[in-house]
């Protein structure tokens, strides 16, 4: 009964899209930043570009939103990978004729801005294409899915680019998006147009402020999860995406070219957790109540101790390595089970009519952690030397001091949702 009405076509093809954009996005997101940070060996340099490469998905999260609520979510998907392809073939271009720091900045600053306009059309398409009460377990599948990209991505491109380069990379993933938007075509997701009073300038600012005092007037509970969110992804998160690639690349002592690949390796083995994340939120998604939320989030914690405890005892390379691969693998599959979690009661606490400029605001707070952790973690790792594990210890106590705290405010969710 729940397959006829959670695994309809339209649903189908938007999920089938995604696999295929994540899949080349996640190639991209792999090597682009791997290409720099072997051309120029600076930590720094990596983490400040990854860094401003989500400012303008900051920036475009409302945007999209308030597109997302007055334009047809079909056509936005459809565009915007378009748009994608034609942004990569134009790398392809380039790379090689001119600087390539501002080339990668440019480039991963536009392919950002790309996902911060394209996300909330995706996510607020989910509540419209399924009924409330499969709603999780649609999420359960867009985010499973996502990750089974996402393992395959890093893998694939981790072997392509140890062996061949960048080119046959941006090969694929012109090729992803192209055919992600070519699928996207045929997908009908239900759209009224809405009437419009004043210029786009007055729309906006109307409809931001309409989302933001929703947010923290009617619904104080959605700001304040959106901060717990955004604390987990600041302190663990922006930790393991700057972390892993410096230590396996630059500290552990492994030649270059069994670096790059270990790192593929990595990515794929760190989004094989986020797919059991997607697999168990989608199994217990009748049973995952709002009072286990800390409990994850002391779960992401201890991951992380672990990996500091790893690298301060442990001497061998190997054995260092495959601790930080388990547990960062334990840290996405909590992680997911929470996200899956806030995602849905997001969708629950907030009316249709506004759920697009809402997830895009939740996304903005809940994502703009990612970039500062991903600056001071990058200037970290650049001057802290040998004492390679202090980030890790530090994370995880704040981050368990936070979830001890917030166990009130997810009680006060569930009694809402009962409701």
């Amino acid at each position: 009964m729940i397959k006829s009405k959670l695994f309809k076509k339209d649903f189908m093809l938007l999920v089938l899209g995604q696999i295929i954009s994540i899949f080349g996005n996640q190639i991209l997101r792999y090597a682009l930043p791997l290409y720099l940070l072997n051309q120029t060996g600076s930590s720094v340099l990596f983490g400040t570009i990854l860094a401003f490469s989500f400012i303008p998905m900051l920036l475009l999260f409302p945007i999209g939103g308030i597109i997302a609520d007055r334009v047809n979510k079909r056509n936005i998907m459809v565009i915007l990978d378009f748009s994608t392809a034609i942004l990569i073939f134009l790398f392809y271009i380039l790379v090689g004729k001119i600087d390539i720091v501002p080339l990668m900045a440019i480039t991963m600053i536009i392919l950002y801005g790309i996902q911060g306009a394209y996300q909330p059309a995706v996510k607020a398409s989910v509540p419209v294409l399924v009924e409330s009460k499969c709603i999780m377990k649609a999420n359960s599948v867009v985010d499973m899915i996502g990750s089974l990209a996402s393992v395959a991505g890093p893998v694939i491109g981790g072997l392509l680019f140890s062996i061949l380069g960048l080119v046959p990379i941006l090969y694929a993933s012109i090729g992803c998006f192209f055919a992600a938007a070519v699928m996207e075509i045929f997908i009908h997701i239900p759209f009224k147009k809405r009437k419009t009073i004043g210029n786009i300038f007055t729309i906006g600012y109307s409809d931001i402020k309409e989302s933001f005092s929703f947010m923290f007037r009617e619904r104080p509970l959605l700001w304040k999860i959106s901060l717990i969110f955004g604390s987990s992804n600041l302190l663990l998160i922006s930790l393991i995406m700057i972390a892993l690639p410096v230590l396996i690349t630059q500290r552990l002592g492994f030649a270059l070219d069994i670096a790059n690949r270990l790192y593929g390796y990595s990515h794929g083995i760190v989004a094989t957790g986020a797919v059991l994340g997607g697999l168990l939120a989608g199994v217990l998604s009748k049973k995952l109540k709002a009072k286990v939320s800390p409990l994850l989030l002391i779960g992401c914690a201890l991951s992380i101790l672990l990996e500091g405890i790893a690298l301060q005892m442990l001497r061998t390379p190997m054995a260092i390595y495959i601790i930080l691969l388990i547990s960062s693998g334990l840290l996405l599959m909590l992680q997911t089970l929470f996200q899956i979690q806030m995602s849905t009661y997001m969708q629950l606490l907030t009316p249709k009519d506004l759920i697009g400029k809402v997830i895009s605001c939740f996304m903005c707070i809940v994502i703009g952690t990612i970039p500062l952790g991903q600056f001071i973690y990058g200037f970290v790792f650049e001057h802290i030397g040998h004492f390679t594990y202090a980030p890790f210890y530090m994370a995880s106590l704040i981050m368990i001091v936070i979830s001890v705290f917030s166990r009130s405010i997810f009680y006060e969710i569930e009694h809402f949702i009962e409701q």
